[in-house]
């Protein structure tokens, strides 16, 4: 499988909380909700639609499944809600009861296994494994080499600090831009890969 990541992103590289005020406070964060005036249905709600349909199943950190968890089954009857709560999904959790995960199709992956047992995911057949959100995953994956593709959605807001993905471990990774696409909103729909022999 191949594992690639979907971001929204602002400017300066911050990935908290583009969804809602109450999504993720942590650090104080206050400007949650921050990507819906930058948001069209043509381009980034394609480019989101485009990576979804694509997947063969999606991983997630515990707090992202659960914002995900509260809001999807409920949506059923729309064809996008219909293949997110039909797709198998896989959560890193080491808080989390098997009698908590009750969005249909997930699978729990303790925390301290979670590279190893993602490392193994990757190895078998299959399409993409879609990582949304789940900033402190993100990183990890990244820092692990395990990342096959990176779609970022950059947004042209500064935010002034928050949660990013990008590992902070001082060791040089190159990437190749795939394909690059901008909305009439400004956004940047950035798709990048590992270079080779790097």
């Amino acid at each position: 499988m191949r594992i690639v990541i979907s971001e929204f992103m602002s400017l300066d590289g911050v990935v908290q909380a583009p969804g809602g005020p109450g999504e993720d406070t942590d650090g104080g964060f206050a400007h949650g909700g921050w990507s819906h005036p930058f948001f069209d249905p043509e381009v980034v709600g394609g480019a989101f639609a485009d990576a979804t349909g694509r997947a063969e199943a999606l991983l997630f950190g515990r707090r992202t499944w659960q914002t995900m968890a509260a809001a999807w089954p409920e949506r059923a009857g729309d064809p996008f809600a219909d293949r997110m709560n039909a797709l198998p999904k896989y959560v890193v959790s080491s808080t989390l009861g098997d009698d908590e995960l009750t969005w249909n199709n997930t699978t729990r992956i303790p925390g301290a296994e979670a590279v190893a047992r993602i490392r193994e995911l990757r190895g078998t057949d299959g399409g993409d494994l879609l990582v949304m959100g789940s900033a402190t995953l993100a990183r990890t994956l990244l820092g692990e080499d395990l990342v096959d593709e990176l779609r970022l959605m950059v947004m042209p807001v500064l935010l002034g600090g928050g949660k990013t993905i990008f590992p902070v471990d001082g060791t040089l990774r190159t990437l190749e831009l795939v394909s690059t696409v901008t909305s009439g909103t400004g956004v940047n729909v950035c798709t990048y890969r590992p270079a080779a022999g790097r």
